[in-house]
């Protein structure tokens, strides 16, 4: 990748200059302070490159990687670690949404045209390395900018990377980023023992993890036991939302585009999985828009209202969905495709007091007192994790004395343990 073209699809992706800084938000049970706007923060490539990429010296390197992982100039990990001295930069692993970071479906492997070098999915044929795309490698390096929700499956490729190196006596070295939705707060209840292992849900922990990757990549390393290296992010603390760094955007995904987004999206994407609604997935505002032909837009702007969620606010609106991506590609598994949606905006109106694990359970409750005889929850456990919870839901409870039944979870309180013990970044603003 040249500079120039990287630039212009940077550009194409979402990369913007940041807005002046808002509050942060409270994403979970743990409060934390407003964060100043004064810290230059250098990301685990920046901090890498700096110091001539020492670690790497001498080593043949798998990169995994995608359109994420650039350094505070704008140059992109594979240009940079091409062009370090003593590095062999040997393959290329690509996540979901591949390389480009532009796809919204299955993704094959290739060749990188401007490198030469292959390209490995691990969202096509297979989502853990294989032997072949491991060979002659004993480096692996992971740079991908991670959203801090459980169901947000580049952590489960950082896990089942950890798995395949530890089998094989391989070395990684994850570029740590900042969490963009901050680092206070956790939240949600911890999966069923039969849900952990899958894609959406890898390893034990609540539907809002308040980590960066470096430090999930040290949760897991608990029990996994690669030889895991994390270069720390320099600068950054776990008030500072992405805004807030001085860093640029890129949407993560193609859905993704702003932190608002990334704020909301643990909270409506847990309504999505039955495909009987749609999160604005083929609008200019995907996890800001919430319907569908069937819903009662007023009715529902006006149930949500009445309840007075911290932190947001809602508005009927409707809304069409687009059948093709961000790429022009037509894409048809988009609900409700070219049908006029009926439903609710939901704005961001403080960051600090967000909830949005709570206020997603809230969406659900109110989905199904609106519409009982066409909302279902029966197939959201994947997302939410609990079935407990649905059958909660669907009894008619209280979403308070639900939230309060998994903030007192015995498991939730020993997820929190072993989380402070991987933290590595202080808790101040």
């Amino acid at each position: 990748m040249s500079r120039a073209p990287l630039a212009l699809l940077l550009l194409a992706l979402g990369c913007a200059a940041p807005p002046p800084a808002p509050a942060p938000p409270t994403s979970g049970p743990d409060a934390g302070p407003v964060a100043p706007v004064s810290t230059v923060v250098l990301t685990g490539l920046d901090v890498l490159v700096r110091d001539g990429c020492a670690p790497l010296r001498g080593r043949r390197v798998g990169l995994v990687v995608n359109h994420t992982a650039i350094d505070r100039q704008g140059r992109h990990a594979i240009d940079l670690l091409v062009a370090a001295p003593g590095v062999t930069l040997a393959a290329l692993l690509s996540p979901e949404h591949g390389l480009r970071g532009d796809q919204d479906a299955p993704v094959a492997s290739g060749v990188d045209a401007r490198t030469g070098l292959p390209v490995h999915s691990l969202y096509g044929q297979t989502r853990r390395p294989t032997d072949a795309m491991l060979e002659g490698l004993d480096t692996l390096v992971f740079d991908i900018q991670d959203v801090g929700a459980r169901f947000y499956t580049y952590i489960s490729t950082l896990g089942l990377l950890l798995e395949e190196a530890a089998r094989r006596g391989l070395r990684v070295v994850v570029l740590d980023r900042p969490n963009p939705t901050g680092g206070h707060g956790f939240d949600g209840p911890l999966q069923d023992p039969d849900l952990v292992g899958r894609f959406t849900s890898f390893w034990p922990m609540p539907v809002t993890h308040g980590m960066t990757v470096g430090e999930v990549a040290r949760l897991m390393n608990d029990d996994l036991a690669a030889d895991l290296q994390v270069i720390a992010c320099e600068g950054w603390r776990r008030g500072l939302l992405q805004d807030e760094t001085g860093l640029p955007w890129v949407n993560p995904s193609p859905n993704l585009r702003s932190v608002d987004e990334a704020l909301l999206y643990p909270m409506v994407a847990l309504t999505e999985a039955n495909h009987d609604l749609s999160v604005g997935r083929g609008t200019d505002r995907p996890f800001e828009y919430v319907g569908a032909p069937w819903v009662d837009g007023e009715g529902l702007a006006a149930a949500l209202e009445a309840r007075a969620l911290p932190g947001l606010w809602f508005s009927a609106t409707t809304f069409v969905p687009s059948r093709r991506d961000v790429t022009g590609r037509e894409n048809v598994a988009y609900p409700f495709a070219e049908q006029v949606c009926r439903g609710v905006r939901v704005v961001v109106t403080d960051r600090r007091a967000l909830r949005p694990v709570e206020a997603g359970l809230h969406l659900l409750d109110a989905l199904l007192r609106l519409h009982p005889d066409r909302y279902r929850v029966d197939r959201l456990r994947g997302l939410i994790g609990a079935r407990w919870v649905l059958e909660a839901l669907e009894r008619g409870d209280d979403p308070a004395a639900i939230v309060a039944r998994w903030r007192a979870d015995p498991a939730l309180a020993a997820f929190a343990r072993a989380r402070a013990r991987a933290l590595l970044y202080p808790e101040g603003p």
